[in-house]
């Protein structure tokens, strides 16, 4: 199957149009996109190490959440890592693709796949946006999601939940005591900004990527929040893009690329 066609599939699930205006996401690199696919790393971020693994597994289609192109070039050079990184991607006929805020925006994409993971039931958009066509029928976009609880946990049972779940050596929460969680609101990645939805639409927990030093004040008696880190709030966005290209191409090699290319140590 060619590379256009897998990035017609990412596209019709995750429209470009949905897309914030700040974003870049789509192609980033297409010199081999009407090649035939010979195999596909997915990533959240597209370092050098990265291409070499595409390399070194012989994938031709490197699709990553992250766009590698985020701010306007004004030189391709091997003086940093971007610039290291696409000219190692076009000696080597690598195509680039990256599914970002238009990810985020899809029904069934990043925030979703968070509240599959937890176990939360019938998720819903915490701020909806307009409808849009996929597989035919009309659907409608949004930004984070609530979700539920078949049955209540503990404040402190849902956050050790939370930190298995997404493999967290530490949590950072407000100082919110809540007697029981059921209702849950999450956002993939910077997701502050959907708080005060979160606590209009009654969650008594939001958890995100990003929160922010003073975003933590005055939620004390609204709801718990909790920062888990930007790269563990979208790891399994990963297995989005898989399912994807695999309802595609089934028959395609499909990787998850083992280079860690989280930039924050824990020590």
């Amino acid at each position: 199957m060619k590379v256009k066609e897998i990035l017609g599939a990412l596209e019709e699930f995750a429209p470009l149009a949905l897309q914030d205006g700040y974003d870049n996401a789509g192609l980033q690199i297409g010199l081999a996109e009407d090649a035939e696919t010979t195999g596909a790393l997915l990533c959240l971020d597209v370092t050098e190490e990265v291409v070499d693994e595409a390399i070194l597994r012989g994938c031709n289609l490197i699709v990553s959440h992250h766009p590698l192109l985020f701010h306007p070039l004004k030189s391709i050079s091997p003086s940093d890592y971007v610039g290291r990184t696409i000219i190692k991607a076009i000696q080597n006929g690598i195509t680039v693709y990256s599914a970002h805020t238009n990810l985020d925006s899809a029904h069934g994409g990043v925030s979703f796949k968070m509240a599959e993971k937890l176990g939360l039931m019938a998720p819903q958009w915490l701020s909806q946006k307009d409808d849009y066509v996929c597989g035919g029928k009309a659907t409608t976009a949004g930004e984070g999601i609530i979700a539920a609880f078949p049955v209540a946990l503990s404040q402190n049972d849902f956050m050790e939940r939370v930190k298995e779940v997404f493999h967290l050596r530490s949590l950072r929460a407000n100082m919110a005591k809540k007697e029981s969680i059921t209702r849950v609101a999450l956002c993939g990645g910077a997701g502050a900004f959907l708080i005060p939805k979160a606590i209009e639409k009654g969650a008594d927990a939001f958890i995100t990527g990003e929160i922010g030093y003073h975003r933590f004040f005055g939620y004390e008696k609204d709801l718990l929040l909790l920062e888990i880190g930007h790269f563990e709030s979208e790891q399994y966005t990963l297995e989005v893009m898989r399912d994807i290209i695999l309802k595609k191409a089934s028959s395609l090699p499909v990787h998850f690329a083992k280079t860690n290319t989280n930039p924050i140590n824990y020590l």
